[in-house]
């Protein structure tokens, strides 16, 4: 299941109790004894390469380790037909202009290594979303880098909703202007042909028929849902009690399950694999209250 949820990296309920408690009180001059609270054990990004400079337009080997809150290398990941298995590791520009979407392999010491081109100048955030085979642990989580490429780096501004995109030759058509709410569940429908206008037969990539990578413009929230294949597992969107299932119902039709936790401007880059590729179409929506 994809959860729209953000990672809490402190006990921030009992952190913030002990702080108003600290925090009450007249001027009498009388203090009170607050008891120290450990940091918090989580996960986080151990060895994480590169760490110089970055040129535009020049293969770059990322690489890294999941670190358990122990310190030891996650080295137990998910596998299956489901796109919910290993890592995925998205980059995107903090404009919402470029996305990089990888998979990297996972060595037996826990090593991921993956070699990206980042397109233009620019600050990037790297996503690493993580799917542990941990017992009784979290299903899913995501630790965060930032990364500055070199060069000059203007940042643009998002394009207004435009439903018909042409990528590659392909006609990826999102039908009518999605209405969208925080916190509520919605279908897009999205028509998809090929340069002859031939509706496509859709092929999984990474376990999925299509992904549909969200970033929300400005605080860069992230949310990525799939349309699967008629038995693959956990493709569901959840987000406190709701659910919402996306689909492909015939060659050329898909239904894409939106379930976004705050309104704004987000970014929606749906990834198909067409023709043998990738083809990525970024589409920007606005989402209501």
């Amino acid at each position: 299941m994809t959860r729209a949820a953000r990672v809490i990296a402190a006990p921030a309920a009992a952190l913030a109790a002990l702080l108003l408690l600290a925090g009450c009180g007249g001027s009498s001059g009388a203090t009170v004894s607050v008891p120290k609270v450990a940091p918090a054990r989580v996960f986080t990004l151990s060895g994480f390469q590169p760490a110089g400079q970055i040129v535009p337009g020049r293969p770059t080997t990322v690489s890294f380790t999941v670190a358990l809150p122990s310190g030891k290398p996650l080295t137990s990941y998910k596998t299956g037909s489901g796109p919910h298995t290993g890592v995925h590791l998205i980059i995107v520009r903090d404009d919402l202009a470029y996305i990089i979407h990888k998979h990297p392999p996972i060595g037996p010491d826990g090593l991921l290594k993956q070699t990206v081109t980042f397109p233009a100048p620019g600050r990037y955030r790297v996503l690493v979303d993580v799917y542990p085979n941990i017992s009784g642990g979290q299903p899913n989580f995501q630790l965060f880098k930032t990364l500055d490429v070199s060069g000059h780096y203007r940042p643009q501004p998002l394009p207004p909703f435009k439903a018909d995109q042409v990528v590659d030759g392909y006609h990826i058509d999102v039908q009518g202007h999605p209405t969208l709410h925080a916190v509520q569940a919605a279908f897009v429908n999205v028509d998809v042909t090929d340069p002859e206008g031939r509706r496509v037969t859709f092929v999984p990539w990474f376990g999925a028929l299509a992904h549909a990578i969200f970033f929300h413009a400005g605080s860069l929230d992230y949310f990525h849902t799939h349309v699967c294949g008629a038995n693959a597992p956990n493709c569901t969107s959840v987000l406190g009690a709701t659910r919402v299932t996306g689909r492909a119902t015939a060659p050329g039709k898909l239904t894409l399950g939106v379930l976004l936790p705050v309104s704004g401007t987000w970014r929606l880059f749906l990834q198909l694999k067409l023709g043998g590729r990738v083809v990525t179409a970024p589409f920007t929506l606005n989402v209501g209250a």
